[in-house]
């Protein structure tokens, strides 16, 4: 399927998959992309938290060697890193790459400074994740997001296929529909290894300079930046 075609009927495809169904159109969703895009064309950027879990599983379902990119800022939990050897054992045949920014850390101190996140978190997030996906999306006709309307305001009008203006190609977002508890009933009944910071208050978790527990039934973003205005790291405005 060309761009051009794509861009055109990325809508009215959105709104044909059915969501009474048992993962809420996410595996109609997974089974769509996968074969309308030729696996060089797709990929899957993913945090590897709750969300990412289950997609990864529902993916290995529908491609069991699926590109899945990993952004790694050099900034993420030990937890995080853990979580990651677990589902690549869990599911060998995964094709998990830690794609990681032009600058090291010690690099990004001596142009910028130091804890770069505290002065200017766009910046930091702009050099660590935006930029080395829009690495990764250049030559991608599409990538895949664990977005869910229910996480946010800003994510309350996801679709299921939604143009990126900013990578400039498609971003599919299966789990629109799902709640936080439905996240966390699939993970746990199908015996999903997850990161262990979910049990100790930390809904959303990035980079650990910037990320902190919330209090009971919290915003699943309040723990990100907190003390700021900012609520994404950029990747999905």
């Amino acid at each position: 399927m060309s761009k051009a075609v794509t861009y055109e009927d990325w809508s009215s495809i959105s709104e044909k998959f059915p969501i009474e169904t048992e993962t809420k159109g996410a595996f109609e969703v997974l089974k769509w992309a996968y074969a309308v895009y030729p696996e060089q064309q797709i990929v899957y950027a993913s945090s590897f938290g709750a969300e990412a879990i289950v997609l990864i599983n529902l993916i290995a379902q529908v491609k069991p060697d699926a590109h899945i990119v990993f952004l790694d800022t050099g900034l993420h939990f030990p937890e995080t890193y853990d979580v990651i050897d677990q589902i690549q054992a869990r599911f060998p045949s995964l094709k998990i790459e830690k794609k990681t920014p032009e600058l090291t850390l010690d690099e990004q101190r001596e142009q910028y400074g130091s804890a770069l996140w505290k002065r200017d978190p766009n910046k930091c997030c702009e050099i660590r994740k935006v930029i080395p996906l829009r690495e990764t999306l250049t030559q991608k006709q599409a990538w895949i997001s664990g977005l869910r309307r229910e996480q946010s305001p800003t994510r309350a009008n996801t679709e299921f296929l939604n143009k990126d203006e900013k990578f400039k190609n498609i971003k599919i977002c299966p789990l629109i529909h799902w709640t936080w508890d439905e996240v966390w009933e699939y993970i746990k009944e199908n015996n999903l290894p997850y990161n262990k910071l979910h049990d100790q208050n930390y809904p959303s978790i990035g980079c650990f300079p910037c990320t902190q527990a919330v209090a009971a039934n919290g915003d699943s973003r309040a723990g990100r930046w907190t003390g700021s205005s900012k609520t994404e790291c950029g990747l999905h405005t």
